[in-house]
């Protein structure tokens, strides 16, 4: 059988985020078994003309439509939109569209650290890996993560907030017309190694339990998995986790491989051979 390292670390994690329940608690086993639903705090309330326009929309693409048209309203996302400086040239607004096209070609670039930012701040979970494995808050891959996720360049035009409302509408189609009535959706994810994972518990050759990082991205599609790994982890994520997937928004917009972006933590796997 093959040998893996077992890793009884917990992970960093904050005593208080923005969603009311345990840090300890989201990244665990007994969340994924047992979830509950997430809202980020303030968010519908300080939105709700968002919600009363959501509420009209006959489906998703037409959901995902009125989404954007209040985010262009709301952070001038269109290039058009972007302010002339006394120069002449445009400034150069942050967007929540860019950082998840920065994740899908590099979830390991400044975009994907201002991602995994934005869980550790508003979920209390902290990554476990951003170029290197994260063990403690003092070391050399800490601060490189803590660099990268406050640059100047992300951190204009209320980016998290653009994140936060993400989030929520996410939530909202999930259970309004993606997904009505689901708990989890059986996801798949490939990797060739177990160096972004922690494996804290391997029961047999194809079921472990493994730590993913703060932010994890999926596919439910298999055959598109096996294209990143020759070791398939299939896991039963709770849609109260899933922060973003392909369809959610325009087609024109955002292109991915059925690629589904969850918060992480320690999860229950099958572990199968390509």
């Amino acid at each position: 059988m093959e040998q893996f390292a077992h890793h009884r670390r917990r992970g960093i994690a904050h005593s208080t985020n923005l969603v009311g329940r345990s840090p300890d608690w989201l990244g665990s086993c007994a969340f994924n078994d047992a979830p509950t639903p997430l809202h980020i705090w303030g968010v519908r309330e300080m939105n709700p003309s968002l919600f009363t326009m959501l509420e009209q929309a006959g489906d998703l693409a037409e959901a995902g439509e009125a989404f954007f048209c209040y985010m262009n309203a709301m952070f001038g996302l269109d290039p058009e939109q972007r302010n002339a400086t006394p120069g002449g040239k445009r400034r150069y607004r942050s967007s929540f569209l860019r950082l998840i096209q920065g994740w899908s070609f590099d979830s390991n670039g400044p975009e994907g650290a201002v991602l995994k930012g934005w869980v550790e701040s508003r979920f209390g979970v902290c990554p476990s890996f951003h170029k290197e494995a994260i063990e403690q808050v003092s070391g050399p891959a800490w601060e490189t993560y803590v660099e990268e996720k406050m640059s100047s360049l992300f951190h204009n035009n209320a980016i998290w907030v653009q994140l936060d409302l993400l989030f929520e509408f996410c939530q909202w189609a999930i259970r309004r017309f993606a997904f009505p009535g689901e708990t989890h959706l059986t996801l798949y994810r490939g990797v060739n190694a177990f160096d972004e994972h922690w494996v804290v518990e391997r029961t047999d050759k194809h079921a472990a339990v493994v730590r993913l990082n703060n932010l994890v991205s999926f596919s439910s599609e298999r055959d598109v998995a096996d294209c990143f790994g020759d070791r398939i982890l299939t896991a039963r994520v709770p849609v109260s986790k899933i922060v973003f997937f392909t369809g959610l928004l325009p087609s024109h917009l955002l292109k991915g491989e059925r690629e589904y972006l969850a918060i992480g933590g320690e999860f229950r796997v099958s572990v199968d051979y390509v």
